[in-house]
């Protein structure tokens, strides 16, 4: 569960970045641009030097239960790698997360137990964490100022997750948990 307030600090987060990146409040946001502001560099896979083709083909795995993108950070530089495979609204809301775990300035999981003999590592999680990273990227790719804008301009769910690169799931989920669709009495599909 989020802190009182936290969901308010998110809105200004974005609104801070925007202004910083000299757009509008409902402006859409693209990771890559924030990933640039913040010097975060983005790896796809299939760029890295020497990476065997074995490795390369598990990474790129394009089902749904495959991983989504991972922060790595050594000697204070952030890199984020992402699986290419997915939809770019899937990526773009992988992308942000991971970037809203830097901002936050939370840290990365750290590998708890590694076994020698089936080579699988085990992640400590952070239930609290992933929830603070997914609410402040939801508020980075849709913040309250765009759903207001989405919804007073009556452009439809589909041009409007255009616009914003997101997905439907994550237009709706924002649309209902800020209220927009109640003040607007408005239903998406």
């Amino acid at each position: 569960m989020l802190v009182r307030g936290f969901k308010t600090k998110c809105e200004n987060i974005s609104f801070v970045i925007r202004k910083a990146l000299s757009l509008k409040k409902h402006d859409p946001l693209s990771p890559k641009a924030l990933a640039e502001h913040l010097g975060v560099s983005l790896l796809n896979p299939i760029d890295i030097e020497n990476l065997s083709e074995a490795s390369c083909n598990q990474l790129l795995r394009g089902d749904s239960k495959s991983w989504s993108a991972v922060t790595i950070s050594y000697l204070g530089v952030d890199i984020i790698a992402y699986n290419p495979t997915h939809s770019k609204a899937r990526h773009s809301s992988d992308v942000m997360h991971e970037l809203s775990h830097i901002i936050l300035g939370h840290k990365p999981s750290q590998i708890v137990f590694l076994s020698p003999d089936t080579k699988i590592a085990l992640r400590d999680y952070n239930q609290a964490l992933e929830e603070e990273a997914t609410w402040l990227a939801g508020c980075l790719l849709l913040p309250r100022d765009a759903l207001l804008s989405i919804s007073l301009s009556g452009i439809s769910s589909t041009d409007a997750c255009r616009k914003y690169g997101v997905s439907k799931d994550l237009l709706n989920f924002r649309m209902n948990m800020t209220g927009v669709n109640y003040q607007f009495k408005k239903v998406w599909h």
